[in-house]
């Protein structure tokens, strides 16, 4: 997944929207799109949009000096655990429960202030229950589930990440070892240390960081610590589009689950915008 020119106004977008999350006068802003504009000039157009996204919300933070995203998250973990009552007990009271709870879990991957500035959660959740979905290879999903005693869990966004938990302890009541990882500094609402701990999620499996603030999870830019890890294991589960980019090259035995966001990247995978995914790299249904 490359760079393509409808990327560019995408990006704009995204400075714009995150500005407006922070308190400094407009001159300030004015110049920190200056200089984003300066960085798109020079963005690789072989690397993905995550490597020149990465180095924007960088730009913006510097000027910020502040994380924009710090109270959102706080906010959407919160309505999200409110949620958890109801959902476990969809989960619960399914005749297949895993198959429930990676539904559910893919409905949490709309909690995206990157790409959007609100969303019905509640509809979403009842749409991903729905009997069928745009890419659907969940007896891939469980075979491999059931293959794997190890699972490494790249998470996604905050709240979404309540969504993730309710997948992940089911996952380890089915006596799965799962690892969680989660971003080494903030970016843009995606899950840090901070957010797993605000839910419990130690509680529930162990969480690492990947020691980068990248967009998805650029391999290059991890710790040595968690590329070790991430070589290492046998069955991982990948949430959310950003990691669908940075990742569905990577010969790994590797399902991902998230909703397509982008015009490229549904014009890619051949489905429709908002779509709803559960795969192997290859999506071999869509082949």
């Amino acid at each position: 997944m490359k760079l393509h020119i409808e990327c560019f106004p995408c990006i704009f977008r995204q400075t714009i929207m995150t500005l407006d999350r922070v308190d400094i006068p407009d001159d300030i802003k004015m110049d920190c799109m200056f200089k984003v504009s300066e960085e798109v000039r020079a963005a690789d157009r072989d690397k993905t949009p995550a490597h020149i996204t990465t180095f924007i919300y960088r730009k913006i933070m510097e000027y910020a000096n502040v994380d924009p995203y710090s109270n959102v998250k706080h906010q959407y973990n919160e309505i999200a655990m409110g949620l958890m009552p109801e959902l476990e007990t969809l989960i619960k009271d399914s005749d297949q429960p895993l198959w429930t709870a990676s539904r559910i879990a893919i409905a949490g991957n709309i909690i995206d202030f990157g790409l959007f500035k609100e969303f019905d959660i509640g509809a979403i959740i009842k749409r991903s229950l729905e009997p069928s979905i745009a890419v659907d290879e969940y007896l891939r999903f469980k075979e491999a589930i059931d293959r794997n005693n190890k699972i490494l869990y790249l998470l996604d966004n905050s709240g979404e990440v309540v969504f993730d938990m309710m997948l992940i302890r089911l996952l380890t009541d089915m006596g799965k070892d799962v690892t969680a990882i989660v971003k080494g500094k903030p970016i843009i609402n995606d899950v840090t240390m901070e957010d797993a701990s605000q839910i419990g999620l130690q509680d529930v499996c162990n969480v690492l960081d990947n020691g980068s603030d990248a967009v998805g999870t650029i391999l290059e830019w991890c710790s040595p610590e968690f590329r070790d890890i991430y070589n290492d294991a046998s069955l991982i589960i990948s949430k959310g589009q950003g990691n669908f980019e940075t990742l569905h090259k990577d010969n790994r035995n590797i399902l991902f689950l998230f909703q397509s966001k982008c015009d490229v990247i549904s014009r890619w995978l051949q489905v429709e915008k908002g779509s709803m995914l559960l795969g192997s790299k290859t999506f071999e249904s869509l082949r």
